[in-house]
Parts: structure tokens; C-alpha cells; sequence
């Protein structure tokens, strides 16, 4: 007993150690790192990461799950482990757009020839804007531009706060953490309204608020309804505390997004499934009123209820039909989350796929010809976006001095089966909106 609590003594923060996890009915070992821990009586609690899983899948676990054996001490960090650090992280690959070195522009027809150098990318040091250094976005809050900020994660970041949260006829598990009010964060449930989502902690307060709540659709402008699916236009400024809610909310489930509560430079475009009851929250985007880099989406978020049944690709097509009544191509703001990059590199490669496939050769021509440009005027995709779908398909090579695009009866194939599972469109013709030109208004 004496020797279990010396070995006990020796689990600190930031130790790593295996830590038995239940797949599938069978137990397995992983590598985890001790995050955070906690004595509940007598036991003790341990918040761990597990070793190259996402932080989604961070949990407490008793002692009974760790193999106190084989512990790692953490390794003290130097200066140059740090700049090592920094450096690794300005060239992963999420960060950048070339993919195998190659980058293509104006060319011959078919596809684009090969610059030395890729298009100028935007560069954020810890999440600063070019005109922001990093020591103001620590002090303070943008005022305007991205949702995207890249921190010093602290330890109260990394640990998951929220039990579990109650939204209309869903409870769920958040994945991250989210800044809620730290009072809540003792109940074992948090209860939202599904309507205006003001959070609450107990259903009896719920059920009052419900009492009183007159929403039974978000607080903005409907601007596309087909069938049973509406999207509704927020803007951040005139309803500010839908907006910072909506925020909280989507943060339990958004690793890579850092909430502001400075909501005014944003427009939220909020998805809703209607039913006799109301107007049900499936997901929603938000982005920027004036955006230098063409960003058609700061935060994107399907709900955990409402995954892997299509919603996500919708609301992505939503975006770009919005930039297509703008007049120009878009891109989300990088980076994205894992969920998010297989979301949008599908909705890349269904757009550009169905495009190529389409063309018909000129007359006096053996094959259809295209340039990257036109595929991104077409489309409405950015082109490094376009160039970076069309190397990760594998479908550039080279021939006769220039680069083709060459579609294989598999691709084709796949194509065919990925389209006919995508049973919900949007219809440009139920899309009722006219952009505004926010940078001739005084104030947002």
C-alpha cells in the first residue's frame, strides 16, 4: 500500500503515462498526458489528452485506468525548443497551401502552368491581423476581422468545462472547452433555450424562461426557405446577445476558433429545420461584414445531432452561393478543423468534378479546354483551393510541355456515387438577398 502512494506521489501535470480506454467492448492501452488533476474523497482524478487523438476525446479517468508504471516525466522546454516549436508550426501543412511544392496560374488550356511562387498568403502571428501585432490581441479584443486567433493555450483552455448541455430535445457532450459562466460549470447539466439559446441552470429556470420567451425562430432576416429548411441573416451588431450565445454554444464543438464577445463585425447565417413548434437551430456559419481576403466564412458549425446527414455540405453551399451573388470567389478562413477540411475538400471536389465533367470541346476541338481561372470563376472556389483539390485527387500531370487535368473512369465512378447520396441542394432561386456594402456605412 505504502509503495501505491509513493508511486501515486510521483503523477504531476504535464506527465504522460498509458491510460486504459474501452473501444468497442475491448480495453486498450494509449499514451496519454496528464492534464489537470483532482481529489474527489479519497480517489483521485486525472484530466488527460490522449497522444495524437483530438482533444475531443479528452477525459477524467480514476486511477484505476492508468499504469502507474510507466510513467514519463515531462522534459523540461529550452529557448530553443520553443523557436523549434514556432518554426514547425509556420509550415504545417493546415497553415499552408502548396502541396507538393507545386503551384499553377494563368496557362495553356487544360490546366495552368507552374510559377516559382505561390500567390501571397496571409500570415498571422498569434493570431494578429498585418496591421495588429500580437501583444494588442493579447491585450484586447479585435475589433474587427477573424475569428481565428492562434493563443498561448493556458490550462483552463484545455479542459473540457461543461458536463453536458440540454438543447430543446438534444442533450450533448461537448467536445472543448467553452468560456461559459464559471458557475455553471458545477452543474452536471447545462440547459440552453432553444429558441433565443440563453443558457440556464436548472430546467426549472428553464421552463420560466420558456414562459416568457417569444422566439420560436432566430432574431433576423429569413432569407432562403425550401421545404422544411430556412436560413436566417443575423447581424452581430443588432442582436448581439443571440450571437454571443450562439458563439458559446458552437465553441463546445470548434477546437480552432477563439470566441470574442465582440460580435459587431459579423454576420451569422443561421440553418433551421421548421416542424409545428418552430424554427430548430441544425447549424449555422458566420462571417465577416468586410473581409480583405474574401473570406466567405469565419466559424461553420453542424450541430453533433445533425452530422453525416448532409446539413453540412448545404450550409458550404449556402456560402458560396452567397459569394456568387457577390460576384467572386471565396474560401473559409484556415484553419480548419479535421470535420471541417473533410466537409469542405468533399464540397470542392463535387463542385469542380461536375464542372469538368460537363464541359464539351469546342468545335475543331479533340478535347474540352479550361484554365484554372476559369474554373474559379465558374465555381466561385479560390484558386488555391481549386489547385490544391485538384493535386490532393491526384488528377494534374504533365504532358507535351504543359499541365493536363486527367479524369480516370474511377474518379468518374466515385463521382457519380457521391452525388447521388447528396439528396439536399440549394435552389438559387429560393435565395431572396442583396448584399450591402458595409465599407460606405459609418458604423456596422
Amino acid at each position: 500500500m505504502a509503495e501505491t502512494e509513493k508511486m501515486h506521489l510521483k503523477i504531476i501535470e504535464g506527465c504522460r503515462l498509458p491510460v486504459k480506454r474501452d473501444l468497442e467492448g475491448q480495453n486498450d492501452w494509449h499514451l496519454a498526458e496528464v492534464l489537470s488533476m483532482r481529489e474527489i474523497g479519497d480517489d483521485c482524478m486525472y484530466y488527460v489528452h490522449y497522444v495524437d487523438f483530438n482533444k475531443r476525446l479528452d477525459e477524467w479517468v480514476n486511477k484505476d485506468r492508468v499504469d502507474l508504471s510507466k510513467i514519463q516525466l515531462p522534459k523540461k522546454e529550452t529557448k530553443s525548443l520553443h523557436k523549434r516549436s514556432a518554426d514547425s508550426r509556420s509550415t504545417s501543412p493546415e497553415r499552408e497551401v502548396v502541396v507538393n511544392g507545386i503551384t499553377l496560374a494563368d496557362c495553356q488550356p487544360v490546366v495552368k502552368k507552374i510559377p516559382n511562387k505561390f500567390p501571397r498568403k496571409r500570415k498571422l502571428v498569434e493570431g494578429a491581423s498585418e496591421e495588429t501585432d500580437s501583444q494588442e490581441v493579447e491585450a484586447a479584443p479585435r475589433q474587427t476581422g477573424s475569428m481565428t486567433v492562434h493563443v498561448n493555450e493556458d490550462k483552463v483552455s484545455r479542459i473540457k468545462n461543461i458536463n453536458c448541455i440540454e438543447v430543446g430535445k438534444y442533450r450533448l457532450k461537448p467536445w472543448y472547452f467553452s468560456p461559459y459562466p464559471i458557475e455553471l460549470t458545477k452543474y452536471p447539466v447545462v440547459y440552453l433555450c432553444e429558441w433565443c439559446l440563453k443558457y440556464v441552470k436548472s430546467m426549472t429556470c428553464l421552463q420560466r424562461h420558456l414562459a416568457k420567451c417569444q422566439l420560436r425562430y432566430p432574431p433576423g432576416n429569413e432569407i432562403y426557405r425550401k421545404s422544411s429548411i430556412s436560413f436566417f441573416e443575423i447581424d452581430g451588431r443588432k442582436n448581439k446577445s443571440y450571437a454571443q450565445n450562439l458563439c458559446l454554444l458552437a465553441k463546445c464543438f470548434l477546437d480552432h476558433k477563439t470566441l470574442y464577445y465582440d460580435t459587431d463585425p459579423f454576420l451569422f447565417y443561421v440553418m433551421t429545420e421548421y416542424d409545428s413548434k418552430g424554427f430548430h437551430l441544425v447549424g449555422y456559419f458566420s462571417k465577416e461584414k468586410e473581409s480583405t481576403e474574401d473570406y466567405n466564412v469565419a466559424c461553420i458549425l453542424t450541430l453533433p445531432p445533425h452530422q453525416r446527414k448532409g446539413f453540412g455540405k448545404l450550409l458550404i453551399e449556402f456560402s458560396y452561393a452567397l459569394s456568387r451573388i457577390e460576384g467572386k470567389a471565396g474560401t473559409p478562413e484556415k484553419p480548419l478543423s479535421d470535420l471541417g477540411l473533410l466537409s469542405y475538400r468533399s464540397y470542392w471536389t463535387n463542385t469542380i468534378l461536375s464542372m469538368i465533367i460537363g464541359l464539351k470541346p469546342e468545335p475543331g476541338q479533340e478535347k474540352p479546354q479550361i484554365t484554372i481561372n476559369e474554373i474559379c470563376e465558374k465555381t466561385c472556389v479560390k484558386k488555391e483551393d481549386v489547385i490544391s483539390t485538384l493535386q490532393h485527387l491526384n488528377l494534374i500531370n504533365y504532358y507535351k510541355g504543359q499541365y493536363i487535368i486527367v479524369l480516370s473512369d474511377d474518379v468518374i465512378e466515385g463521382h457519380k456515387r457521391s452525388m447521388s447520396k447528396r439528396k439536399m441542394r440549394i435552389d438559387i432561386r429560393c435565395l431572396h438577398w442583396t448584399p450591402k456594402d458595409w465599407s460606405k456605412r459609418g458604423k456596422w
